[in-house]
């Protein structure tokens, strides 16, 4: 009999394909057939990465159009989902499950029409679900209106959360006004179709510092989640196609101090930070101490001061694109300054790195949070004037015991007490999926 085949949708932005791909790899070790689905425009920046099977699908926009968040969004709810359903019709030997990241919502009516059934995915910290899942609290309680605005400026204390979040922090407030209002109905839009999922994986590690999902007043709350991640272990996605720049920041290294180098990557969406902001790190970073290497896209290097790149050759390196993950596991690198994605978070603690943290928007503002106050691996900037550069580097650098809890944190995360966790629950949920699947065969041939 052949493997199951499972179709997989994740948002298509690159902090979402790459946790879809983990758990695809994951899922072909539990003899599955995973084929993860994406637009073209996302499709040819990743698919040639892993050996995981991707295909692609027309977004409907035209070249020229910028795939920002409402040109996806709009490709999303308007153009991707008839394809998606004459692929899923077309699977020789059918799909046994869709696995559908939760801000793809467009797509669960695909697996209903089809008659496919559905499983979710939350590819962040579970955290951040909560907040999205607590905004009926926000609403009837008065912390926002209608429209996602906050009504006050503070911190929101839910019946959950641990740490509190900040009004400003809501993961919809970016941009102007419209655009405020407009991610907020995105959220309360995939809240309302998301309600429905029997089983959602979130991947986000069993034993989180804020709710255990087994106690008896949580248990019926959050009975349709179940955590698998992280699934770094499992992952596959890298490129070990390195150009020679990449590899010379890896040379590089080679030549600095133990724990002596700041890494610093703001993942694939910088734009939130502006030329200003590029400035002032800039000029922060050349004035440091510290050795350097900095991902910085070139479109947005006009920020940096004329002949920068050249003035800090010696002791700095500014690069397109770096094997971040290569980067954080040598052992010249001291900290990472980082926007606090999860995947970021999560590979730093991998590999023990210390964390300066300016998070921009969405689930980074809760990451960031953790890190700073519940886990203590890491320090929270709030601007880039050289001042404020300067002691945070100093800070984060030498503190050993931020060094020691983040020894017990990669233990907590990744020691063998939760890989089992994880492994069971993958394993149940696999087993759990090819029974029906087994079961629904059979009915078909009787």
């Amino acid at each position: 009999m052949m493997n199951p085949k499972v179709i997989m949708v994740p948002y298509p932005a690159h902090g979402h394909v790459t946790p879809m791909l983990n758990l695809a790899f994951a899922l072909t070790c539990h003899g599955l057939s995973p084929v993860v689905v994406m637009p073209d425009f996302i499709h040819r920046t990743m698919a040639h990465k892993t050996h995981i099977t991707c295909i692609s699908i027309p977004d409907g926009l035209d070249e020229e159009t910028p795939r920002d968040f409402f040109s996806i969004e709009f490709a999303m709810e308007n153009n991707m989902a008839v394809h998606l359903e004459r692929l899923v019709r077309e699977v020789d030997g059918g799909v046994a499950f869709m696995i559908v990241d939760l801000l793809a919502s467009w797509a669960l009516k695909v697996g209903d029409d089809c008659g496919v059934p559905v499983v979710g995915y939350w590819p962040v910290m579970f955290a951040a679900y909560q907040l999205i899942a607590a905004i009926p609290e926000m609403l009837s309680l008065g912390i926002i209106s209608e429209t996602g605005i906050p009504q006050n400026q503070g911190p929101i204390y839910l019946e959950y959360e641990q740490p509190p979040s900040s009004t400003q922090d809501l993961p919809w407030l970016i941009g102007n006004l419209a655009s405020k209002k407009s991610r907020f109905r995105f959220w309360t839009r995939m809240l309302a179709r998301t309600r429905s999922l029997s089983q959602i994986l979130v991947n986000s590690f069993p034993k989180e510092y804020l709710v255990d999902l087994n106690s008896q007043n949580q248990s019926h709350k959050y009975s349709n989640i179940t955590p698998i991640g992280p699934l770094t272990r499992h992952t596959i996605y890298r490129n070990h196609d390195f150009s020679k720049e990449d590899m010379h920041c890896l040379d590089w290294l080679d030549q600095q101090r133990e724990r002596s180098v700041v890494y610093i990557c703001f993942g694939t969406w910088v734009s939130p930070i502006g030329k200003t902001k590029v400035r002032n790190l800039a000029m922060a970073l050349e004035s440091s101490i510290h050795p350097f290497i900095w991902v910085l896209n070139p479109k947005w290097r006009e920020g940096l001061p004329k002949g920068y790149i050249e003035r800090v050759s010696n002791r700095g390196r500014v690069v397109s694109w770096a094997p971040q993950n290569e980067v954080l596991q040598h052992k010249a690198v001291g900290c990472y300054l980082t926007h606090c994605g999860w995947n970021s978070t999560i590979e730093a603690i991998q590999n023990k790195v210390k964390l300066l943290c300016y998070p921009i928007a969405g689930d980074q503002f809760v990451n960031c949070d953790y890190i700073v106050k519940i886990w203590q691996i890491g320090i929270k900037m709030d601007a880039f004037a050289e001042e404020d550069v300067h002691r945070s580097l100093v800070k984060v650098m030498e503190d050993i015991e931020m060094e020691k809890r983040l020894v017990k944190m990669n233990k907590r995360i990744f020691g063998m007490e939760t890989s089992l966790m994880v492994t069971s629950n993958l394993t149940n949920f696999v087993n759990h999926h090819k029974k029906v699947n087994y079961d629904q065969t059979l009915r078909k041939e009787s």
